[in-house]
């Protein structure tokens, strides 16, 4: 009886004991990292194409930067870093056995400052080293104009940021809603095209808050930038954006559309002035109609990204 007793004990302390060890579970892996045994890990170290990858990785490797206040810009976003993944980009390069820098594999380092760290202060542009701009389309008037724009953007695959003014987003609904289902970016424009910069501070509030509204009603999503008419604004103006969760937009290069200017006159006037990080103001115009296509070829040809003002102020690469 005792042995028998003995063996059942035996074979209940078997079970627990399986039971407790996941068999599934491979010893040599990480979560989320390729399976390696040690032997294979030896071996890939080892192997010639591995050794190229790491000793060229530090040539592709950069630190972030952080977003800063420049005298004269004033904010200006930060901007990832990178890291070659060394185990991801010889998976990738593995099946050929040949280093190609395309195949390469980055991880982002984010920076340790970004524009919401910094104090208030208008934005005038991306990132120096980022290689895209944006159009800042200002909307108060010029209605008529706006389906040939956005026809226009569409067909080259281009996304605008629309800043609205509220007054006219009350009465053009349709329009805004349109602006929106076909993926742009909506920004505050005050509610009707006063001079900001001679406002008080709760007249400010208002303006920008009363815009806020209409656009969240319209759309389902309260903007994040604001775009002062005219370009007038005072420091109490960024501060009350600053206070409503948004930023303060203004501009680097100007289209001049409003003056009537040809194609060629105007097309002179950004492909001059275009730079990493602009931003390129324009309105609905006969003359941004006219010219925008030409103006999209020519950026594009220069190897500028053109994307909204939340990708340029990204701190993605």
């Amino acid at each position: 009886m005792y042995k028998y007793r003995n063996f059942i004990n035996l074979i209940v302390f078997v079970i627990i004991v399986m039971l407790s060890f996941n068999i599934n579970q491979n010893p040599f892996q990480m979560d989320n990292q390729a399976v390696f045994s040690p032997i294979e890990e030896i071996s890939k170290l080892e192997d010639s194409l591995y050794k190229e990858i790491k000793d060229k990785s530090a040539t592709y490797n950069e630190e972030p930067k952080n977003a800063y206040i420049d005298p004269v810009w004033k904010k200006i976003p930060g901007r990832n870093g990178r890291k070659v993944n060394i185990d991801a980009s010889y998976e990738r390069m593995e099946k050929s056995g040949k280093y190609k820098d395309e195949l390469l594999v980055f991880d982002p380092i984010p920076p340790k400052v970004s524009l919401n760290d910094l104090e208030p202060a208008p934005i005038y542009r991306g990132h120096p080293d980022k290689q895209m701009v944006s159009f800042l389309i200002n909307v108060s008037w010029g209605t008529e104009y706006i389906p040939e724009i956005l026809n226009i953007l569409k067909t080259h695959k281009v996304k605008a940021t629309f800043f609205i003014e509220g007054k006219w987003a009350k009465s053009n609904v349709d329009y805004v809603k349109m602006i929106k289902e076909q993926g742009h970016t909506i920004g505050n424009h005050a509610y009707n095209h006063p001079n900001m910069a001679r406002l008080g501070r709760e007249e400010i509030y208002k303006q920008i808050k009363d815009t806020n509204d209409v656009i969240q009603a319209i759309t389902g999503e309260t903007p994040k930038w604001f775009a002062p008419p005219s370009g007038s604004f005072s420091n109490e103006v960024v501060i009350v954006a600053d206070e409503l969760q948004m930023n303060t937009i203004l501009w680097s290069v100007d289209t001049i559309d409003w003056k009537k200017p040809s194609v060629d006159v105007m097309l002179n006037r950004v492909m001059g002035k275009i730079h990493p990080g602009a931003t390129i103001l324009m309105h609905p115009t006969p003359s941004v109609v006219n010219g925008l296509p030409s103006i999209i070829t020519e950026i594009k040809a220069k190897e500028y990204k053109i994307g909204t003002i939340d990708k340029l102020l990204s701190e993605t690469r």
